[in-house]
């Protein structure tokens, strides 16, 4: 699960970098909310052989993967239809937590949602593989979850 998600931002990152696709605040927000899946997942592997522990960094995991889930839906069927989402959810969580000036090369926003909903890979929008990406790792996460 860490794996998968460290190069979900990978992949982003790529794309930002060397083709040009510029990341919205529901874009970064989550790559944030990657990260943290990948750390969490790093946690609860370290803790494989104290099974409360392993569970609770799952079910962080599983949590996490169930906000990135909403964030890509609701930048999919919300936020990319309106001309700007500055000063929206994602834009002020960023913005609080610092993101931007903490690591600017993989948290600044640089595009609007409506910019960033015209990048596609394989003809599907970005979001929707972000919001694929979650569905699959929170289904190994409950698989992970029940495993003794």
């Amino acid at each position: 699960m860490a794996l998968v998600s460290f190069a979900g931002v990978g992949a982003a990152l790529i794309a930002q970098h060397h083709f040009g696709d510029k990341p919205c605040p529901w874009c970064v927000l989550q790559r944030g909310l990657f990260l943290l899946i990948g750390v969490f997942a790093l946690l609860g592997w370290l803790a494989r052989a104290r099974r409360p522990l392993r569970q609770a960094a799952v079910v962080a995991v599983l949590l996490l993967c169930a906000a990135g889930l909403t964030a890509a839906v609701f930048q999919h069927e919300v936020a990319s239809q309106t001309a700007t989402c500055a000063m929206g959810l994602a834009d002020k969580i960023v913005t609080a937590l610092g993101l931007e000036e903490l690591w600017p090369s993989v948290f600044m926003i640089t595009a609007n949602c409506a910019e960033a909903a015209a990048y596609r890979l394989l003809g599907l929008p970005y979001e929707v593989w972000s919001g694929l990406l979650f569905a699959g790792i929170g289904a190994v996460g409950l698989v992970v979850l029940n495993k003794r």
